[in-house]
């Protein structure tokens, strides 16, 4: 899923700066799930905006709505009846997705990310999360144990560890395994480590890096 965290105050406050009104808007996604920008958090961000300009002394009306998805024209369309230049800005908890359709779909409004995408990741424990995956496109990992190279060594390398990694350890951090220890422990205990020994490590970069944003169409979706 998509990791994300919630933009610096100060910045946020800097996006509203002399707006009366704004409407906070949630995903009930990947953010949702990841505890940046659900219907809590929406509520947390309303609320402190309020409270920092009562502070100031000054009013500022914030209204809060959450949508099942931001990537999605369809729940986009939810805000149709509330986007009519009504609100001075809308700060979208969502990951940066998120914002892009709703500045598409309303042309008229000033939106901003109140989120940081930080990486495509699961969670490790209860509040922590972990990178696992960078979108790179033609998926190898199962030439590696099922452990991904690109995202889970510092230094995406293919062709094994570096000469930093000790005990297991990335050089990084001692509290991060390094990956090609396990994927070394993998595939010895697979019994596949000769064939791994015997691949050329060579990957097509072309599927993600080549020819703009990169689009998928199912043709049996199609309407």
């Amino acid at each position: 899923m998509i990791i994300a965290e919630r933009k610096p105050m100060n910045e946020i406050t800097g996006f509203i700066e002399g707006k009366a009104k704004i409407l906070v808007v949630g995903c009930r996604g990947c953010v949702t799930v990841c505890n940046a920008g659900g219907a809590k958090e929406v509520e947390i961000l309303a609320s402190l905006l309020r409270l920092g300009a009562e502070k100031e002394g000054r009013g500022l009306h914030a209204d809060e709505l959450t949508l099942e998805r931001q990537c999605d024209p369809e729940y986009v369309e939810e805000l149709s009846q509330l986007m009519d230049g009504r609100y001075g800005a809308v700060l979208s908890m969502a990951c940066p997705i998120g914002p892009q359709y709703l500045a598409r779909r309303y042309p008229e409004a000033r939106v901003f990310p109140a989120l940081n995408t930080s990486f495509l990741g699961g969670a490790l424990a209860h509040g922590v999360w972990s990178e696992f995956c960078q979108a790179c496109g033609d998926c190898v990992i199962h030439l590696f144990g099922g452990f991904c190279p690109i995202s889970r060594c510092a230094k995406s390398l293919l062709n094994g560890p570096c000469g930093g990694s000790e005990g297991g350890k990335c050089e990084v951090s001692k509290e991060t395994d390094c990956v090609w220890q396990l994927i070394v422990d993998k595939i010895t205990a697979d019994g596949t480590l000769d064939a791994f020994m015997a691949m050329d490590l060579v990957k097509d970069w072309r599927t993600s890096r080549d020819g703009g944003p990169r689009r998928i169409v199912r043709q049996e979706l199609l309407r």
